[in-house]
């Protein structure tokens, strides 16, 4: 999961507020059940430690909640008074999820806001094709693009030369429109950056336009079975959606279990376990953070200073280092802070924990690394 949307939290140091908020219960009276909610997280934080200003900040703001369409909920971050982030989750939250510590508490942020990829829905038939961006959260046009050629489009029963020579220009015409497509396909991908095209139509449609994408593109691109017009697409597109999560946390740890194999000098290239985290991520050499959000070594207690690659076992290891602040934090929250700020992307390894078995670093936490 890319998290460089969370950088504005590691701007300036602090005790934050997290919380998650669950939106998926809905009644009548959305008024009051917002602020029942509202209230139960400020009394959470206030028990917490919280002072006054923090929690009337994320009260207000879980309070006007009332008016939002997320079906689902929200995460919170919030400190000196302020809600700094908020973020909308993929899956409801745990009810009681709230923190008030030294780092904001993003871990649930994995599996809650989801590996999502940003996914570009191409409905394509012989004459153009309509574009749609989809993740967990957005479900919105992104353009149009109809094919120059619009005539021949059908065949005809091949008995003479005429025919067969109107049958290859039908030929020619889904070929070109097929080939604009793509391009325009290529062009959108390039604008919103999706991770993973979708290809919806008949199949010939989509395999030409398939074949046409850019050589860099055809492994991000699938083509679903079903039609445009069958009720079964949905589903379908978001099976292809998590497929496409599963197999990407999968060939993530396929590398992180070849990486730890060491070499001649007894070096590996990956490593897990909280002291040789803290060490890569202190020498900025973290290339992919790996976390089982539920491992045991999430909540061992480090040592972290103002900047994110000041972090240590121990509070004596930060005076060592010429460190003259030192904060308790969360081992986890204080690895991510170090992964985001030096652009490392984290997975969760929830989802594919019954693949992985024993392959799931000790701890709940391993990484590869950028260099040996």
């Amino acid at each position: 999961m890319e998290l460089a949307f969370l950088s504005p939290l590691y701007e300036h140091p602090g005790s934050w507020a997290s919380a998650y908020v669950d939106l998926s219960q809905h009644g009548e009276d959305m008024h009051s059940l917002r602020r029942l909610t509202a209230d139960a997280v400020a009394r959470q934080l206030r028990e917490q430690g919280a002072d006054e200003a923090i929690c009337r900040a994320v009260y207000d703001a879980v309070a006007s909640l009332e008016r939002s369409a997320e079906p689902l909920g929200r995460a919170l971050f919030a400190r000196d008074g302020e809600v700094v982030l908020q973020v909308p989750l993929a899956q409801a939250p745990p009810r009681g999820l709230v923190h008030w510590g030294t780092l904001p508490h993003v871990t649930p942020l994995l599996d809650l806001a989801g590996e999502d990829p940003v996914s570009l829905v191409a409905y394509i038939d012989r004459t153009g094709a309509d574009f749609e961006l989809r993740s967990a959260v957005l479900c919105e046009e992104a353009g149009h693009v109809t094919g120059s050629r619009q005539w021949p489009m059908h065949r005809a029963k091949a008995s003479d030369w005429s025919e067969r020579h109107f049958q290859l220009k039908v030929e020619e015409t889904w070929e070109h429109n097929a080939r604009e497509i793509a391009g325009a396909l290529a062009a959108c991908q390039a604008e919103t950056g999706a991770d993973l095209l979708i290809l919806c139509g008949q199949e010939r449609e989509c395999r030409s336009v398939h074949e046409q994408l850019p050589a860099q593109l055809r492994d991000r691109a699938v083509e679903a079975a079903h039609g445009v017009n069958s009720r079964l697409l949905p589903r379908e597109v978001e099976e292809i959606r998590t497929r496409h999560v599963r197999e990407r946390i999968l060939a993530e740890m396929d590398r992180y279990r070849s990486a730890r194999t060491s070499d001649e000098e007894r070096r590996a290239a990956a490593v897990e376990g909280v002291p040789p985290l803290i060490e890569a991520a202190r020498e900025h050499r973290l290339a992919e953070l790996l976390i089982l959000p539920d491992g045991p070594d999430t909540r061992r207690e480090v040592w972290i200073g103002e900047d994110p690659d000041l972090l240590a076992e121990r509070r004596g290891e930060l005076s060592d280092l010429g460190e003259r602040h030192a904060w308790p934090a969360r081992a986890d929250d204080a690895l991510v802070r170090a992964a985001v700020v030096t652009d490392a992307p984290v997975y969760s390894l929830a989802p594919v924990l019954e693949e992985t078995g024993e392959g799931v670093p000790a701890g709940g936490m391993g990484a590869l690394l950028r260099w040996r």
